[in-house]
């Protein structure tokens, strides 16, 4: 008899573990798509602000993105364009990078940055991600002719030819882009082959890098 009761006290205790368990998790994952849901909402607020030209609030939105979802690359990456269309260079830089550790073949990320380090006058590491973003976006014509450019100007002549190449096949028009060639003085990127920066559209989406102009694009 006392053995009965002792196998019922532990089958009690054993499901009232089990049920706290569960519970447990339960809330934990209630927990985890709020915050998910909490992320998104403030991600796509950030965005229809930055779309508005009201990047201070962006920024705020973005940020606030990020309290809930501390390693979320479109946030991280649309600070960086915010930055980048407030001319905080350094700022923008520190997205990018943030936004490549949490996912090391986001080539929006990779195509921004390349943009940044040409201008800070690192042609090594532009080149660097040049060549890993045209890995990721083959057919992107702006990613080849600007690697192209570099590749020029730090004396790879042939690897330059042969990315130029490879850009004005697949967009033509960027032959109008090429720096007429002076003597003993090699040709640089100008700030108009350089594509201004653009948001993440959408978490779902993975745009390449625009050349159109938008002022009011990507978040700090």
């Amino acid at each position: 008899m006392i053995s009965q009761v002792s196998r019922s006290s532990r089958t009690r205790s054993f499901g009232g573990a089990l049920f706290a368990a569960l519970f447990i998790v339960s809330v934990a994952a209630c927990h985890s798509e709020s915050e998910a849901q909490q992320a998104s909402d403030a991600l796509q607020a950030g965005l229809q602000a930055q779309a508005a030209g009201k990047l201070d609030q962006a920024t705020t939105d973005y940020q606030e993105c990020l309290k809930h979802d501390s390693t979320n690359k479109y946030c991280l990456y649309d600070l960086g364009t915010v930055a980048q269309a407030q001319k905080q260079p350094v700022a923008a830089e520190n997205d990018y990078r943030l936004a490549l550790v949490s996912d090391p073949n986001y080539a929006p990320a990779l195509y921004n940055l390349a943009i940044l380090r040409t201008q800070a006058g690192d042609s090594t590491e532009a080149i660097t991600l040049y060549r890993q973003y045209v890995q990721l976006m083959p057919n992107d014509a702006a990613g080849h002719f600007n690697l192209g450019l570099l590749l020029n100007q730090t004396g790879d002549t042939t690897g330059g030819s042969s990315e130029i190449a490879i850009a004005l096949k697949l967009g033509p028009t960027l032959s109008s882009r090429l720096p007429s060639p002076s003597p003993g003085i090699s040709p640089t990127i100008s700030p108009s082959i350089a594509p201004s920066p653009s948001s993440s559209a959408s978490p779902s989406e993975e745009p390449s890098p625009t050349s159109s102009p938008k002022p009011s694009s990507k978040s700090r």
